[in-house]
């Protein structure tokens, strides 16, 4: 089985996910992307061409020429619209006779066409996850004191804190004021221009923990697990 999704960090959270699901069972899994050193790709990628392993989680490196499946069976993809057309054109050359599942929030125009021709079968998930909060919503000019009080809140139960404001030009003033506002949290920026391995940097200390308030642009909206962080403030 190869698990094929859009970045790094995404790919190290499946892989922890399916490495605890499966702990059980006689299944090897790994992960494929660019938090592995270059020895680690290696072997994998010779165990993959072998056979002797049984599931690969990976970024767009799994569609490098250098990767070669023994026996692929299923191929899963998740948020498939942010793949483009060369990707998916290697793709259909790993899968004449290969299952393909394929995830997403927001699926495609093709797909949806191709699900109400019914040339593919298509399902959606409904049911929310069991013990499930209702998400609260509030809509509100901007006010220090609320502000504070919503972080505080979070912070105090050992959470964490999104705040999404989509303009690079201003985002440091804004981190610079949720600082304030939250003078004992670790606040890191995160945004599309910062170079990817800084970035990544930053999204991995999110998921870690190690940062307790990240302020970024909507470049977080793209699949990032983060259970613990559960207050996100929208400014704008």
């Amino acid at each position: 089985v190869a698990v094929l999704v859009p970045t790094t960090i995404l790919a190290e959270q499946h892989f922890r996910t399916f490495a605890d699901r499966l702990a059980d069972y006689p299944v090897s899994v790994e992960a494929l992307s660019r938090f592995r050193s270059a020895k680690e790709q290696k072997e994998t990628v010779l165990k993959l061409a072998d056979g002797a392993l049984d599931i690969v989680i990976g970024t767009h490196r799994l569609l490098s020429k250098d990767v070669l499946f023994k026996d692929l069976g299923l191929l899963i993809v998740d948020e498939e619209h942010r793949f483009g057309v060369k990707h998916k054109e290697r793709l259909k050359q790993l899968r004449l006779a290969v299952d393909v599942l394929t995830l997403t929030a927001t699926p495609i125009p093709r797909t949806l066409h191709l699900s109400l021709a019914g040339l593919r079968d298509m399902t959606v998930i409904e049911t929310p996850p069991r013990d499930r909060s209702p998400i609260l919503t509030f809509v509100e000019p901007w006010d220090d004191g609320l502000l504070e009080e919503a972080i505080a809140r979070e912070l105090d139960r050992g959470g964490q804190v999104f705040v999404v404001h989509n303009r690079i030009e201003t985002i440091e003033t804004i981190a610079a004021r949720i600082r304030a506002l939250a003078p004992r949290a670790t606040v890191a920026v995160g945004h599309g221009q910062m170079a990817a391995d800084e970035l990544e940097d930053v999204m991995q200390q999110f998921v870690v923990g190690k940062v307790d308030i990240l302020v970024s642009t909507m470049i977080v909206e793209s699949g990032l697990d983060v259970p613990n962080a559960n207050t996100m403030i929208v400014h704008d």
